[in-house]
C-alpha cells in the first residue's frame, strides 16, 4: 500500500509540474479547446535501432506486438518508409525536414564531449507547432548535441526528460571496474549492468542521475509522456517519445525478462509495444483518441555485430550504418482514428516528410526562407492518396564531410553511385549465389554501381545495371541534379572536447 501511494505521489507531482510549467508559457487558461476548432494533438514514437522485420505486423514470426499491430490494423502501415543509416543525422532530418547533410549532421554521429549539434538557427517540428499553441516535450534519447543550446529546451520545446544521447556511451573503461568487464567491451554490451554506462538522465538542462538505471527507463518514459498528455489534455499538444531501446546494450524490467521467444531482444521490443499500448489507453481513457495522431517508427536498421541481441531487417539487405535497404527502411503506423484511412502503403515515405505534414494538419506554417526536403503526406493519410514522393536520396555516414551521395530511388529502381556500406557483419553475396541470379548473374556489371527493382526484389540480390542502361541512366541525372543544389552546412561532428574515459559507438 506505502509503495502505491508513493507512486500516486510521483505522478501527481509529475502532473502539477507539467501543468505549471505550460501554464507559465501558455497562460493559466485551463479551459478544454474545442475539437472542431483546435489542432490535433500529436505523438510520435521513435524506437531506437529496431529493424524492419522486427514486428509482428512487419512479419516477425516470435515476437508480439499486439498494442503495436493494432494501431497498424487501424490506421496506415507503410511499407518504404526511410530513415539515416544512424542515429544523429535521423533524428535531425525528423525534426527539420532537411536532408542531414544540409545541417553538417549527417558524416557519422555525436558523442558526449562533441562541442558541435543542431544548430539554433534550425527550425524544429515544435517550432512550427508553437504558434498554433502546442505544448511540446521531448522524452529519451536526443542525440542531437549536449551543450545547452543545442538540448531540447532550447530547439523549441517546453521541457525534456531523458538521455541526451546513446545508451551504450560514456562506457566506464575495462580497468575502472573491479575485476575487470568480463568478456571485455563486447562481453560489456551482451550482458550489461547499469554502472558499466555512465549515462546521465537530464529533467530540461540539469542532471538528475547517473547512471541511468536502463532496466526502468522504458516505462519511465512512457510516464513522463502519460503525465504530460494528462495535465494538457485541454489543449493541443506534441510528444515526442524517443525510447533508447532496443539499441544495445540492452535492458529491460523484471516483468519483461524472459518474457518473449526472440529473447533478450524480443523481451525489449515487447516492453515497448506494452508502454506503446499503455499510453493509447490513456488516449483514450481522456476521450482524445480521435483527435491525436499517433506515429511509430524507427530511427535506423538494425545492428548487425551484435548477433542475436541485434534486431532484424526481414527481408531486406544490410543493416544499420549501410545504405542498403536494411539500413535505413523502417516500420511506419499513422494512427488517427476517424481520420486516417486505413491500409497499406507501398508508396515512399520518410522521416524528412514528418515535418511538413504535421505542420499541414495543426494548420501551422513549414519555414519558407530555407530548402525542406519533406513532402507533405496528409492526402496519403487522410484520402489513401498516392504517396507525393517519388524520389529519395541515400547519403553515406562514412567516407568525410560532407556525407558523400552514394544512391537514388526513384519509383521502383534504386542505383547505387558506388559500392554500398555493409553496416557491421553484413556482405554483398558471392559468387555462390551467382546461378541463382539469372541473367544479371551473367552480364558483367559496372564495378561502381548497382541497380534493383525494389519493388520485384526488395532483398536487392539481382543487379541489373548491365541490362537497364535507360534507367541507370535516368537515375544518375536525378542525383547529379539533386548534388548540384544541396549546400552542406558546417561539419557540426568533427569537434571533440577532453573528456577521459566517456566512450561509446552509435
Amino acid at each position: 500500500m506505502k509503495r502505491s501511494l508513493r507512486v500516486l505521489s510521483v505522478l501527481g507531482a509529475l502532473v502539477a509540474a507539467y501543468g505549471g510549467a505550460v501554464a507559465r508559457v501558455f497562460g493559466e487558461a485551463q479551459t478544454p479547446s474545442s475539437s472542431s476548432t483546435s489542432p490535433p494533438n500529436i505523438v510520435v514514437i521513435l524506437a531506437d535501432d529496431q529493424g524492419y522485420g522486427d514486428l509482428g505486423s512487419y512479419g516477425h514470426p516470435t515476437i508480439r506486438s499486439p498494442n503495436i499491430d493494432r494501431l497498424a490494423a487501424e490506421g496506415q502501415r507503410w511499407t518504404s518508409f526511410y530513415a539515416a543509416p544512424v542515429c544523429t543525422p535521423s533524428r535531425a532530418q525528423l525534426l527539420t525536414g532537411r536532408l542531414a547533410v544540409r545541417t553538417g549532421l549527417a558524416s557519422g554521429v555525436l558523442f558526449p564531449d562533441s562541442t558541435g549539434g543542431l544548430q539554433p538557427g534550425e527550425i524544429t517540428i515544435p517550432e512550427v507547432l508553437k504558434p498554433r499553441g502546442y505544448a511540446t516535450i521531448a522524452i529519451g534519447k536526443w542525440h542531437l548535441g549536449v551543450l545547452p543550446q543545442y538540448l531540447p529546451t532550447n530547439q523549441g520545446f517546453d521541457a525534456y526528460f531523458g538521455i541526451p544521447y546513446s545508451n551504450d556511451m560514456d562506457m566506464v573503461a575495462d580497468g575502472d571496474v573491479p575485476g575487470g568487464i568480463p568478456g571485455g567491451r563486447f562481453g560489456g554490451y551482451m550482458n550489461p549492468k547499469i554502472e558499466y554506462f555512465q549515462v546521465p538522465i537530464l529533467r530540461n538542462q540539469q542532471i538528475v542521475e547517473r547512471p541511468a538505471d536502463q532496466t526502468t527507463i522504458t516505462r519511465r518514459y512512457t510516464d513522463e509522456a502519460i503525465a504530460f498528455i494528462r495535465a494538457n489534455r485541454n489543449r493541443p499538444f506534441f510528444v515526442y517519445l524517443a525510447h533508447n531501446m532496443p539499441h544495445m546494450p540492452l535492458f529491460r524490467s523484471n516483468e519483461f525478462q524472459g518474457r518473449s521467444e526472440r529473447g533478450k531482444y524480443g523481451d525489449v521490443v515487447e516492453e515497448i509495444d506494452a508502454n506503446v499500448g499503455r499510453l493509447i489507453q490513456t488516449l483514450k481513457d481522456l476521450q482524445l483518441q480521435r483527435r491525436t495522431l499517433v506515429v511509430f517508427t524507427s530511427d535506423n536498421g538494425p545492428w548487425a555485430p551484435y548477433l542475436e541481441q541485434g534486431g532484424s531487417a526481414g527481408l531486406l539487405r544490410g543493416a544499420k550504418g549501410s545504405t542498403w535497404e536494411g539500413g535505413m527502411r523502417e516500420p511506419a503506423i499513422f494512427w488517427w482514428p476517424g481520420t486516417i484511412k486505413p491500409g497499406i502503403v507501398t508508396g515512399i515515405g520518410s522521416e524528412l516528410d514528418l515535418l511538413q505534414t504535421l505542420a499541414s494538419i495543426a494548420g501551422a506554417k513549414a519555414p519558407t526562407d530555407r530548402p525542406l526536403d519533406g513532402f507533405d503526406l496528409s492526402p496519403t493519410l487522410k484520402r489513401a492518396a498516392p504517396s507525393p514522393r517519388t524520389t529519395l536520396f541515400y547519403y553515406a555516414t562514412t567516407g568525410g564531410y560532407p556525407a558523400p551521395l552514394v544512391a537514388v530511388r526513384h519509383g521502383a529502381f534504386k542505383l547505387h553511385l558506388r559500392p554500398p556500406q555493409d553496416g557491421g557483419r553484413v556482405t554483398a553475396p558471392g559468387a555462390a549465389d551467382a546461378a541463382a541470379r539469372g541473367r544479371a548473374a551473367e552480364i558483367p556489371a559496372s564495378p561502381a554501381m548497382e541497380l534493383y527493382n525494389l519493388n520485384e526484389d526488395p532483398s536487392e540480390k539481382f543487379n541489373l545495371v548491365a541490362i537497364r542502361p535507360d534507367v541507370t541512366a535516368e537515375l544518375m541525372r536525378l542525383a547529379e541534379e539533386h548534388a548540384k543544389a544541396v549546400v552542406p552546412g558546417p561539419n557540426q561532428l568533427s569537434g571533440r572536447a577532453a573528456a577521459p574515459g566517456r566512450r561509446g559507438q552509435r
